[in-house]
This record gives C-alpha cells, sequence and structure tokens, in this order.
C-alpha cells in the first residue's frame, strides 16, 4: 500500500471512529436520572440541550466533509501532512465538544443526589428570583446551581464564550457544599447573581469612568480610588447581595472571608477582591446605606474585634484608614448610580430595598410564625432575608434555621416543577382542542 494511501485510509478509520464516539454522547434528557422536582427548569433544559445538539451536529458535519474529502481528488493527492493537519483541528474540535458536555454534566449530575438535587432546584429559583427585576430592564438568562468543595462561590455567566467557542446558553453557578443548609448560602448564591446582573447592566462599565474621574485629584485620597476601581466588579456584586438579603448577606460574607489574620489584612493589587478586611465593613457600610438600623454599627465593631487594626505596619494601617474614610463618598456613589441601562433610575429604586428593611422583616417574622403557610408564599430572595434577619436578631437558632431552608428549597423545586407541568398540560390540552373548535365553528 503506498504511504499516501495508507496514510488517507489510517486518517480516515479515525475520522470514523470519532463519528462513533460522537453518537455515543446523548442528550441529558436521555441519561440523568433524577426526581421531577431537581430537574431543571424548562428555558434552562432546552437552552443547554439546543446548544450542545448544535455543536455535535456541526461537528459531525465537519467529519462527514472531511472523510468525503479524504476519499475525494483533493485528499488524494493531500500530502500525510496535509491530511494528519486537518484532522488534528477536527480532534481539538471534538475534544471541545466533550469538555462544554462536562462542563454541564458536573452539574446536572448532582441533581440524582438524595435531597441535594431538589435543593439545587430550589436554589435555581432562588437565583431566578435575586435575578428579577421590576421594568424589563434585561432578559434574564436560565440560571442552575451545583455544589463544590471549597468555600467561595463563583459563575460561569450566560452570553459569555464557553471554551471551545460558542455561547453559553445559561448562567452556571457554582455554590460551596459547605453552606448546605443555611442562610449563609444565599450571600455566596446572590452575590454571584449579582455578576451576572451587573453583565446584563453594564453596571462595571458606567462606574470606571466615575471612579477614573475621581482619581485625577491630586489629593491624597486620589490613590485610593484608583483601588475601589479596581475591585469594582465584586464590589458591585456584594451590593446587590446586600440588597437582595440585607443582613444575611454580611454575616454570609464574614463567614467566608474568616481566616487567619494575615489572609484577612492581605492587600493583593492582583486581586479583584477586594481585602476581607474592609470587604465586611464596606458590607456594613452598604447595608446602613439601604437599611438604616444600629445592627451595622454593631455588626462592623464585631469584626474589628475579630480582627483589631493594632499590630499592622504603619503603611497598612495608612492604607486601612484611607480606605475607611472614602467608604462614606464610596457608598453614596453605589447608592446614587443611574446607569443608563436603568433608564433613569438608581440602583437603589431598580432593587426596591424599601422591602427588606429590617423593621419589615422583623414583622413579617412574627407573621409567618403565627402563619407559616405565608412564609412559603413570599419571593425566596425575601425568605431569605428574613430568615437572615432573625438569625442575626437571635430569634432563630441555626438548628432552626437549616430546618425550615431545607423545607423551603424543597418546596420551592415541587412548586416550580408542578408550575411548569400545569403549563405544559394547558398547553397541550390547549392544542388538541383546537381541531375540535375548529369544527365545531364550521358547523355553527
Amino acid at each position: 500500500m503506498a504511504a499516501v494511501s495508507y496514510a488517507t485510509w489510517m486518517l480516515e478509520q479515525e475520522a470514523r471512529a470519532l463519528l462513533t464516539r460522537l453518537e455515543r454522547v446523548k442528550p441529558f434528557a436521555l441519561h440523568e436520572t433524577m426526581l421531577p422536582a431537581a430537574n431543571l427548569l424548562p428555558a434552562a433544559q432546552t437552552g443547554i440541550e439546543q446548544y450542545l445538539i448544535k455543536g455535535r451536529q456541526e461537528l459531525r458535519g465537519l467529519i462527514q466533509r472531511y472523510i468525503g474529502w479524504l476519499r475525494g481528488p483533493l485528499g488524494q493527492r493531500a500530502t500525510p501532512a496535509q491530511a494528519q493537519r486537518l484532522f488534528s483541528l477536527l480532534r481539538l474540535r471534538f475534544n471541545a465538544v466533550l469538555t462544554q458536555f462536562d462542563l454541564f454534566n458536573d452539574a446536572l449530575t448532582q441533581r440524582s443526589e438524595n435531597e441535594i438535587g431538589v435543593w439545587l432546584s430550589g436554589l435555581d429559583v432562588v437565583s431566578a428570583d435575586a435575578l428579577r427585576l421590576r421594568g424589563a430592564y434585561y432578559d434574564a438568562p436560565p440560571v442552575i446551581c451545583y455544589l463544590d468543595r471549597g468555600v467561595g462561590a463563583a459563575i460561569r455567566r450566560a452570553r459569555t464564550r464557553l471554551p471551545g467557542g460558542g455561547e453559553n446558553p445559561v448562567a452556571v453557578i457554582r455554590v460551596p457544599r459547605e453552606r448546605l443548609v443555611g442562610s449563609g448560602i444565599a450571600s455566596s448564591l446572590v452575590h454571584e447573581v449579582g455578576h451576572q446582573a451587573a453583565a446584563l447592566l453594564d453596571l462595571v462599565n458606567s462606574l470606571r469612568p466615575v471612579l477614573q474621574g475621581l482619581q485625577r485629584g491630586s489629593g491624597p485620597t486620589s490613590a485610593i480610588w484608583s483601588l475601589w476601581e479596581r475591585w469594582i466588579s465584586e464590589i458591585v456584586a456584594d451590593f446587590w447581595s446586600v440588597a437582595r438579603v440585607g443582613i444575611a448577606s454580611t454575616l454570609g460574607l464574614m463567614g467566608v472571608v474568616s481566616l487567619p489574620r494575615a489572609f484577612v489584612f492581605r492587600l493583593n493589587l492582583d486581586d479583584p477582591h477586594p481585602p476581607p478586611w474592609i470587604r465586611v465593613k464596606l458590607s456594613c457600610a452598604m447595608g446602613q446605606a439601604l437599611y438604616p438600623h444600629p445592627q451595622w454599627e454593631r455588626l462592623a465593631q464585631l469584626w474589628e474585634a475579630y480582627y483589631p487594626l493594632g499590630g499592622l505596619d504603619a503603611e497598612r494601617q495608612r492604607n486601612y484608614g484611607a480606605l475607611q474614610a472614602t467608604l462614606p463618598g464610596f457608598v453614596a456613589l453605589l447608592t446614587n448610580h443611574r446607569p443608563k441601562s436603568l433608564r433613569g433610575h438608581s440602583l437603589v429604586e431598580a432593587l426596591e430595598v424599601e422591602n427588606r428593611q429590617p423593621r419589615r422583616l422583623q414583622a413579617l417574622y412574627q407573621a409567618w410564625s403565627r402563619e407559616p403557610s405565608k412564609m412559603y408564599r413570599s419571593p425566596p430572595t425575601l425568605a431569605f432575608a428574613v430568615i437572615g434577619q432573625a438569625r442575626s436578631d437571635g430569634r432563630m437558632s441555626p438548628e432552626q434555621e437549616s430546618t425550615i431552608l431545607a423545607k423551603l428549597l424543597t418546596h420551592w423545586a415541587l412548586s416550580s416543577t408542578l408550575e411548569v407541568s400545569a403549563a405544559c398540560a394547558m398547553q397541550s390540552n390547549q392544542r388538541a382542542s383546537r381541531p375540535a373548535v375548529r369544527e365545531y365553528t364550521r358547523n355553527i
């Protein structure tokens, strides 16, 4: 067998082998076992399946065209090196398709775990509620959640580029397993939702010019404003979290960043996150601006007692002193910011923070204690805010919190599943009834 024909034969065999392995990659609906209540909402399920099916179809077409090219005159005249180079590109594309499949597979496989799967579905509902704004400022994408080790959460935002190319059809949020089940999970979860909302509203890009303008002065605070600008993406996400779940956000943040002292005061200019010490102080300041109440000062003092500034070197003491001095002005900038995307409204107005004032949350907790069914009919982020406030006030124990939240997550998952099923049944009945309606109208 000549070298060229032998190479062509070998590469065709490999290409056909790619096709057989590609056919083994099935839609999630055919191989993921989970309770109906643990399933994804239809928008997320459809978006993921359609995206992955499209990628497999495109790859299948590329492989088939490559095999046809090998068999044709151009392929027969090509050198083995040329044919191999084209095949190597196909193989890279094949691995990219598998990488994208595994990205979502990791999130969906947990839906089969006992209890965890249903709770994850409940967290999907919480995420959707945290992303929802009145006023139709944006088209909110579906959100799915999964658990992982570690103490921090992360998001792969919707409509961003996936490995291997293509636009992510859903937002995928990784939440720390150690946060289940307590109100602290809302802090991490809603923070990541805040990243998605900030991207949809273009908040970071609208805030940067304002912060850059404050850096042009010659005073000692100009360098401090450059730090706030560096950290603005994480700060906006923290702001969203405080606005949605109140003091539960700050308490959850404290739980995440309560680290050895050296880490709490580390000021790394390459890190997009503010140092933990000032980040908690900023969270308290945002809470005070959104929901004036003595609890925020009490919490800030507690944080300072945990991590006193005394003992730091002179330079770091100056830096943290300057950061604290600019806190009021910086928080005022955030609360009064009116980006074009909000059509003249401020962040505070768009987020409707009046519904999360501490006294209202305390009153709701008392009402729900008398009539628990009302809690289950409330928006999920409001429920987390009320429970977080009750924990902060000492009116709810950690054991009670865990039990109630587990029930709520299960309820939200089941309710969303039943609502979707009812909507699908209604649409099916309407489609089935249309021929009968047409027949009836013809007989009139």
